[in-house]
């Protein structure tokens, strides 16, 4: 069964950096894999922040583009995101997520399509 362990969330001044870890155990072979991030802001419908792709190939929300950049350490079984330039807009319950794929490389922008999961890490952005 494979889990995903995130860490790095916390509270910072706008302006200011994070960088979110997500370790991944007990790995599934597959011939393709996309990693994710999204995030969820009360009231607000679940968003794809970022993605990666197994062919290294790299997607970001408009809101992210320029500030936020996503990245895979195979040798520790970890994605990051490492965020800056950090706004209030930002706050948010942040999630990985990964979907495996035999026949596609494409990740897919809706959450319908990853089927693990992190346990979540608040981001929050002060003014």
């Amino acid at each position: 069964q494979l889990q995903l362990v995130e860490s790095g969330g916390g509270s910072v001044q706008a302006g200011g950096s994070l960088r979110l870890s997500c370790a991944a155990s007990g790995y599934i072979y597959s011939r393709y894999f996309c990693m994710a991030w999204f995030r969820q802001a009360p009231g607000k419908e679940r968003e794809r922040v970022a993605a990666i792709g197994s062919d290294g190939s790299e997607r970001y929300a408009d809101s992210a583009k320029g500030r936020f950049t996503i990245s895979i350490d195979v040798a520790k079984n970890t994605m990051y995101l490492q965020m800056n330039s950090l706004k209030p807009e930002d706050t948010a319950m942040y999630y990985c997520a990964m979907v495996l794929s035999s026949s596609s490389n494409t990740c897919y922008s809706q959450s319908r399509w990853y089927n693990y999961w992190g346990q979540g890490s608040q981001v929050t952005v002060s003014s």
